[in-house]
């Protein structure tokens, strides 16, 4: 035997090849693992991105609409206040006096502030003899009657008002039931 040779238990070429060979395999399984790895959390990471980007959009298309219902429906607060006032004035018009000067006053302040409601989106419901619609009107009163049809608006206690489309008070009527 030779003694040159560190090693008696030397693996031969053939043999070293092949280990050098299995661990490049593994190598690259482990490289190409890290790749699929890296490929899933990119992917997730794009998904997250795309679904921040949709809740971004929606979050923004949300407040541009809050801003316009806010822009059109900004005055309902104060017309809604503005109610009590004008079934005030339509008392005081039905209550008969003498003086014809202070009825036809009040009922000039009366119009002139119905058109400056109606000009920023008020507008009455007419409910007399029309059909009852629990939608527009509430019902607190029924009457018996052969005059008028059954289910149809016998008479209105408060008027109601629709502001811009939109329900702002339910007219309080009576409705007519059959005898």
């Amino acid at each position: 035997m030779e003694e040159n040779t560190p090693n008696a238990e030397a693996v031969s070429p053939a043999e070293g090849d092949q280990v050098v060979l299995s661990d490049s395999i593994l190598q690259l399984e482990e490289i190409a693992a890290e790749r699929d790895r890296l490929e899933q959390e990119n992917g997730d990471l794009n998904q997250r991105i795309l679904r921040m980007a949709a809740e971004f959009d929606n979050f923004r298309k949300r407040t541009d609409r809050e801003k316009s219902e806010m822009a059109e429906y900004g005055a309902e607060g104060a017309v809604r206040a503005m109610l009590p006032i004008l079934d005030d004035f339509e008392r005081a018009i039905k209550v008969e006096t003498p003086e014809s000067e202070y009825t036809r006053g009040v009922n000039l302040i009366y119009q002139r502030m119905l058109e400056a409601l109606a000009k920023q989106g008020l507008d009455p419901i007419d409910a007399e003899g029309k059909p009852f619609d629990p939608n527009l009107h509430n019902a607190i009163d029924r009457t018996e009657s052969s005059d008028v049809e059954v289910d149809t608006v016998a008479g209105v206690y408060q008027r109601g008002y629709m502001f811009k489309g939109r329900l702002l008070r339910a007219a309080m009527v009576r409705v007519a039931v059959p005898q």
